[in-house]
């Protein structure tokens, strides 16, 4: 299928473009795959069938897993400690934002819908916190119907790709007017941090990285990325089904962070340039998701009720991390970790340039599961007794 070499390819195309273009390479490799991405979902080129829906979903699968080790391995844990603070307070402004949002909507969408929308709110309440995981799981113990919740579903990849367009385009610009800047000598202990934040794409990528000369750092990141999965793979399926992605997730995360410490894979060299790469390859194959039969027949007022809770969510969590403090970087990832869950962290890293906020931003998504399904399930009964 042409979609697997125009997602694996496409991400080189990308970069050459960052590096020729002082345009280009402000505005971020990231962003221009996203675009990317989109404009080929939008164009029609894309067959809209079972067959390119699993194609775009198996790269996603594929890219991910593979993009964390490699961008763990050179990772700073002490700076992650230093940084933990302001990601602790960003995760419960997340989940308060993420209440009041559901709340309000239901009462401004939700008038004469009843049990419904009290039922439709518990399930956005769980997948803004625990993602698609724990939305299932609600279905099950809220007993909502398949209606209901495949809309809920369908509209959530709807918005889910409007929103990340917002976070990726500009969120560090318009969070940015009242949030303080991510300071990088802080997570540093004060001292210069190249292993913190990339200054710009031509330090980052991609000079040299598939060349002959740094073939032998490429497989070898690449075995300690793959054997990492692997293990990773195997504790997860020990788990209950619907916990897989989870113990997945947070099993890569520790074995990739206790890698780093050993000295001749913490200096395997590019190794967080090559997950940038797969991180590129992911962000085409899930932005090609979107397309124009999207926007047909849509339920309008579930539409509205979940871009409200969605962009609402995001809002109230900025004012308020306003009000503590917390920086724009550990805002944006934080959010998009319970929003999107966290695969998505290292996406929101590669477009802010900034590592120190992977480990810290998936532990929080981490978190986000195990309370999802409780605080879905407590805000449903809560709407449902205001009905």
């Amino acid at each position: 299928m042409i979609l697997y070499p125009i997602c694996f390819l496409s991400p080189l195309l990308v970069l050459w473009l960052t590096y020729k273009s002082k345009i280009l390479n402000k505005i971020g490799s990231v962003v221009l795959a996203y675009a990317l991405g989109c404009l080929l979902g939008l164009s029609g080129l894309l067959p809209q069938d079972a067959a390119t829906a699993k194609a775009q979903e198996t790269i996603a699968n594929i890219a991910i897993p593979v993009a964390i080790p490699l961008m763990l391995f050179s990772s700073d844990v002490k700076a992650w400690l230093r940084l933990a603070p302001n990601f602790a307070k960003s995760l419960l402004a997340g989940v308060a934002a993420t209440v009041i949002a559901v709340v309000a909507g239901f009462f401004l969408f939700g008038t004469g819908h009843g049990e419904q929308y009290a039922g439709m709110g518990g399930l956005l309440m769980g997948l803004y916190t625990g993602g698609t995981a724990n939305l299932a799981s609600l279905k099950l113990v809220l007993g909502i119907d398949n209606e209901t919740y495949l809309m809920v579903h369908t509209y959530s990849i709807l918005v889910g790709a409007i929103y990340l367009l917002v976070l990726i385009f500009c969120g560090r610009q318009v969070a940015g007017l009242v949030l303080p800047r991510f300071d990088a000598r802080a997570a540093s202990d004060g001292q210069p941090a190249p292993d913190v934040e990339t200054a710009s794409h031509d330090d980052e990528l991609f000079l040299g990285l598939f060349s002959r000369g740094n073939l032998g750092n490429l497989l070898r990141g690449l075995g300690c990325a793959l054997a990492v999965v692997a293990v990773g793979g195997a504790i997860a399926m020990l788990a209950p089904s619907g916990s897989f992605l989870a113990v997945f997730i947070l099993s890569m995360s520790v074995l990739a962070i206790g890698a780093s410490f050993v000295r001749r894979i913490r200096r395997i060299e590019r190794t967080f340039e090559m997950g940038i790469y797969f991180i590129l390859v992911f962000s085409v194959a899930v932005s090609s998701q979107v397309s124009v039969s999207m926007f047909r027949n849509i339920d309008l007022t579930f539409f509205y009720y979940i871009l409200f809770v969605t962009l609402g969510a995001l809002a109230i969590h900025i004012v308020l991390n306003a009000l503590m403090r917390v920086d724009t970087d550990t805002t944006l990832v934080s959010s998009i970790s319970l929003i999107c869950s966290p695969p998505f962290v290292p996406v929101m890293a590669g477009a802010l340039n900034n590592r120190a906020v992977i480990g810290p931003g998936i532990a929080v998504g981490l978190i986000g599961y195990a309370v999802g399904t409780y605080l879905g399930y407590a805000v449903a009964l809560a709407l449902a007794s205001a009905c």
